[in-house]
């Protein structure tokens, strides 16, 4: 299977200045086109749930597919540097299909916050704009060392790496000081439950030097990774333990700004993925409910379910406006950009959770099954509820952004 030709983000559709573009570009429909039809053919429901109960949960196959063939791991990389050259909005789609399937592979960890926390490191304190499509400042200010290396890697799919910290870190969480590093750069430390670190070869740590807060390099192999069973079967969590390990510097002018920005584009591209499994769970109740018969009827005329399906519906559309202004404001680079991605996640998080669990009550006994699906995506909506910071953190952290009281709390 051949990659697709590096992409450019597409040009915005007209739209009132100050105002996002909520619409779909050809140029991501023809990308959604094409991780679907992946997905179909690598990644059913069936194999899903048969994967989750083997000692291996990614299918190294699929992610191979999806990094190298069709060069997804380098969809934010500029292509100076052998990456795609998209954008979050191109990202966003990917992760609609991610998150519609439950795919087993490290997207989010790897081709999301790594990435962008390794896009951040040359940036002048640059927050979201890191992680949008103009990302140059790395390929030309670090065309020859660490960041750019390890950006090749991961843009080839070569290399799979993680941001070490917690699955529950949310932006605006400050520095994390649980890792310390020495002056000859060996860390000492543990960060608990850090998502996609089984199977990764690199991670970026966070740690707290001579000098202050830095991000380092550190191959997984030099750390001690102990897994553990986690509600979100499909994406694994581990706790992490450095005891001396070697970890090389990344340059970064402002290492916690980096970081921030990395949380800031994993927190709004979620919600894509919240977004994507919420409308499979609507689809896919839908069809089913159009199927099933009682009484003589199709089960999906009673009008009780049909009253609950409308209001299910407005609510993934709404999420789906959310979603995409986070991710439109993240591509563009938006000073609005921490309020798009509050609002999306403390919208999108709770949608995706209601979404599952009436896909679950509607499906009536066989929603309740080991070997139906559905299982899987109520599991993911719970586990990424409070993934990257809670819906009730981030309606906090709306207030100060918008220069209004706090709410009160619950």
């Amino acid at each position: 299977m051949e990659g697709p030709a590096p992409m450019t983000a597409a040009p915005a559709r007209p739209a009132p200045a100050g105002s996002p573009d909520l619409l779909y570009s050809d140029i991501e429909d023809d990308l959604r086109g094409t991780v679907r039809a992946l997905l179909a053919d690598r990644c059913p429901p069936e194999a899903v749930v048969a994967r989750v109960e083997g000692p291996q949960p990614y299918d190294p196959e699929l992610w191979r597919l999806l990094a190298a063939e069709l060069g997804l791991a380098g969809l934010l990389v500029p292509e100076a540097l052998g990456g795609q050259g998209a954008g979050a909005r191109e990202v966003a789609v990917v992760l609609e299909e991610l998150g519609a399937a439950v795919a087993p592979v490290p997207f989010l960890g790897s081709a999301v916050l790594a990435t962008s926390a390794l896009l951040a490191c040359d940036e002048a304190a640059g927050g979201a704009a890191g992680v949008a499509g103009g990302a140059a400042g790395v390929a030309g200010g670090a065309a020859g060392g660490t960041v750019a290396a390890l950006l090749r890697r991961l843009a080839a799919g070569e290399v799979r790496a993680t941001l070490a910290v917690p699955l529950a870190a949310a932006p605006g969480g400050g520095f994390p000081a649980t890792v310390r590093a020495d002056a000859e750069g060996r860390l000492t430390g543990r960060v608990t439950s850090v998502a996609d670190t089984p199977g990764a070869d690199v991670l970026v740590v966070p740690a707290v030097g001579p000098d202050g807060p830095g991000l380092y390099e550190v191959a997984a192999a030099d750390a001690s990774v102990a897994p553990f069973t986690s509600l979100d079967l499909t994406r694994p969590l581990a706790d992490v333990s450095f005891d001396g390990a070697a970890a090389r510097p990344l340059p970064a002018a402002d290492p916690a700004a980096a970081l921030e920005a990395a949380l800031l584009a994993g927190a709004g591209l979620l919600a894509s993925e919240q977004l994507g499994l919420a409308q499979w769970c609507l689809d896919e109740t839908v069809r089913h409910l159009g199927q099933r018969h009682q009484f003589g009827r199709v089960v999906g005329s009673f009008q009780s379910l049909k009253h609950r399906l409308a209001d299910l519906w407005l609510e993934v559309v709404s999420v789906r406006a959310a979603a995409r202004a986070a991710a439109d404001a993240l591509a563009t680079g938006s000073p609005d950009a921490p309020v798009a991605v509050a609002v999306a996640q403390s919208y999108a998080a709770r949608v995706a959770v209601h979404a599952a669990e009436e896909a679950v009550q509607l499906h009536g006994g066989i929603g309740m099954t080991w070997e139906h699906p559905l299982h899987l995506r109520l599991k993911r909506a719970k586990a990424d509820e409070i993934a990257l910071g809670t819906p009730g953190r981030h309606r906090a952290a709306l207030a100060p952004l918008l220069h209004l009281p706090p709410p009160p709390p619950q």
